[in-house]
Formats: C-alpha cells, sequence, structure tokens
C-alpha cells in the first residue's frame, strides 16, 4: 500500500491539498463538494479552507462499504 506524508498544523487541522492526500480525493472534487453543500465540514479561514481530521473520517464513514460492484451500483447505495 503507498504511504503518503499529510501535513497538520498543530491545532489538527489541514489544507484542502493535504485533506485530498487523506482522503484520496483530487483538490478539485474536496472544492466541488465544498460547493455543493455535499463534503466535510471545514472552516474558512483569511480566504483559505480547512479540514479537522474528525470531519474528513466522519464524511468517509458516510459512504457505503459493499462487497461487490452490483452492490455498489445498486439504488439503495446512490
Amino acid at each position: 500500500m503507498l504511504s503518503v506524508e499529510v501535513r497538520t498544523f498543530p491545532d489538527g487541522r489541514m489544507d484542502r491539498p493535504n485533506a485530498a492526500l487523506y482522503t484520496g480525493f483530487a483538490v478539485k472534487t474536496l472544492a466541488m463538494h465544498a460547493s455543493h453543500g455535499t463534503g466535510p465540514k471545514f472552516q474558512k479561514i483569511g480566504g483559505r479552507v480547512f479540514y479537522r481530521r474528525e470531519d474528513l473520517d466522519a464524511w468517509l464513514s458516510s459512504f457505503p462499504v459493499v462487497s461487490s460492484t452490483a452492490q455498489a451500483n445498486s439504488p439503495k447505495n446512490g
């Protein structure tokens, strides 16, 4: 498995590029989710966006866990 270094500030927040590394989503994808209100909670401070690890974990946990592609494509999971 690939290991990446995610940088966090001393208070635990991370900027969008590091949140993207942490989640495996593209920076642009996180930005799109933020603009649509479908992404993880974030803070905007001085024009910059920051995420907290617990909010990213909660958001990732909201996605269904499936054991097959058929389950993933099921209307119940979409």
